[in-house]
């Protein structure tokens, strides 16, 4: 087990923590893995995820440290986007269970975030209604690729949102698909092709990236609009999708 050297207090609820996960808290997430939100007994709010055993293959992979698993990747992460100032909820500690050295659950758990909504909530959005925030999500895209940080799996879900007094905040989970490094402008336009909701928010989304990074919008709104029609294209051919796509 490791433990954010900050939540060591916590570390005999941690150590009892895979065989109480099933008692605990509220389930907010669950199908291949689970997420639960619960209190901790210092009363820290936390979210927990529960990998699932992974395929034969794979298994051997983690187990040999080849690759590190994705609730490994997802404890270490949050340290490196916080140090940028990029918002993230802060890893609380990461627990393994092993069967004969083979990797078998895996849990990470994480301060939960005080942020209240993600993206879904533009599924249907009115003209009107999304400009602001459009403006903003692209302006803090930009800011995180300008620190050298992608999220490869940049979809409504892993975008928290909130807004307040000095405007629109947001931060990013699900982060154990990462690369850091600098980022070119059709990279970071490719990254928003999971994007829902109106054609026109996201590509108001990509010119505000663009101006922010200094590129030329229309070659942005190109390349992101292209990257969202063929991923949505291929997506759509197997999955039902939750809200009017216009392609």
């Amino acid at each position: 087990m490791l433990i954010n050297p900050k939540y060591q207090h916590l570390r005999e609820w941690l150590e009892r923590l895979p065989e109480d996960f099933e008692h605990l808290g509220e389930v907010i997430y669950d199908k291949r893995n689970q997420l639960r939100v619960i209190t901790a007994p210092d009363g820290t709010l936390v979210n927990v995820k529960r990998y699932c055993k992974t395929h034969i293959v794979n298994r051997v992979v983690y187990s040999l440290g080849i690759r590190q698993p994705k609730g490994l990747r997802a404890f270490l992460y949050p340290a490196r986007l916080l140090e940028r100032g990029i918002d993230t909820p802060e890893a609380i500690a990461y627990i393994e269970q092993r069967t004969c050295g083979l990797l078998g659950l895996s849990y990470f758990v994480s301060v939960q975030s005080p942020l209240k909504h993600t993206l879904y909530e533009f599924g249907n959005a009115q003209e009107g209604t999304y400009e602001d925030i459009a403006d903003a999500l692209g302006r803090f895209t930009a800011m995180m690729h300008d620190r050298e940080v992608l999220h490869r799996d940049y979809s409504p879900g892993n975008i928290l949102w909130d807004k307040d007094e000095q405007g629109y905040h947001f931060a990013i989970v699900d982060i154990n698909r990462m690369r850091f490094g600098k980022i070119s402008l059709e990279d970071g336009c490719a990254t928003m092709c999971r994007l829902w909701g109106p054609k026109r928010f996201t590509e108001l989304i990509a010119r505000s990236y663009a101006r922010a990074r200094g590129f030329n919008e229309d070659e942005a709104v190109r390349l992101t609009m292209q990257s969202r029609t063929a991923f949505w294209t291929r997506y759509s051919r197997r999955h039902p999708v939750d809200f009017p796509l216009e392609l």
